[in-house]
């Protein structure tokens, strides 16, 4: 990179605009958005089925399925940031947690990160919304969420991948380490790792 320049800084966006040195020895420039992360929730309820969420997204003028998801604020711990949207879109509670990994969802032009968590053990409560967010909370099965991403109706990036991470989850192919929460802390208790899917201790 030999020279970047801010063009725009939004409420928590910020564009930039940089010259590169391409490998030919060539430049170029390139333009992309500085994205501070977020984290997306998979909530799995006791009987298997997803909490999920309907809400109007703005650049697209439509309404999108989703799985709660939220940006993380400065210095939030990612779990403590799946921790307050489950709690605040949901009003759920969750009793354990788990971490998948990690998505880029445009490559092209930002650098923004969504850690994949999974939740479950859930306990209901009272939904606290920012200002201005208006959603609908719901359930869906694996089966109804597999339908609706195959005939079109589910095609937010970020909730595709927690299905395709759901699945192989339970079909055995992708395991995940559960642990107990700790509260807003992003910290485990280390005494419930290891488990599987059916909440048995592996080996």
């Amino acid at each position: 990179m030999l020279q970047s320049k801010q063009v725009y800084r939004g409420s928590f966006l910020d564009v930039r605009h940089d010259l590169v040195r391409l490998p030919d020895g060539a430049t170029a420039t390139r333009e992309y958005i500085v994205h501070p992360g977020a984290v997306m929730v998979v909530p799995v309820l006791d009987d298997g089925r997803l909490v999920i969420e309907r809400q109007w997204r703005y650049p697209l003028a439509r309404t999108m399925l989703e799985f709660p998801a939220g940006k993380l604020e400065a210095g939030e711990p990612p779990l403590a940031c799946a921790v307050r949207e489950l709690a605040e879109e949901t009003g759920y509670r969750a009793a354990e947690w788990a971490r998948a990994g990690i998505l880029h969802n445009a490559i092209a032009y930002s650098n923004e990160g969504i850690e994949v968590w999974f939740a479950r053990g859930l306990t209901p409560g009272e939904r606290q919304l920012d200002a201005g967010e208006f959603l609908d909370v719901g359930t869906a099965s694996i089966e109804e969420l597999d339908a609706m991403a195959r005939n079109g109706d589910l095609t937010d990036a970020k909730t595709l991948i927690g299905l395709l991470w759901l699945q192989n989850w339970r079909a055995g192919r992708w395991p995940l380490e559960w642990h107990s929460a700790a509260g807003r802390s992003g910290n485990f208790d280390a005494s419930h790792d290891n488990q599987d899917m059916n909440g048995s201790r592996r080996p």
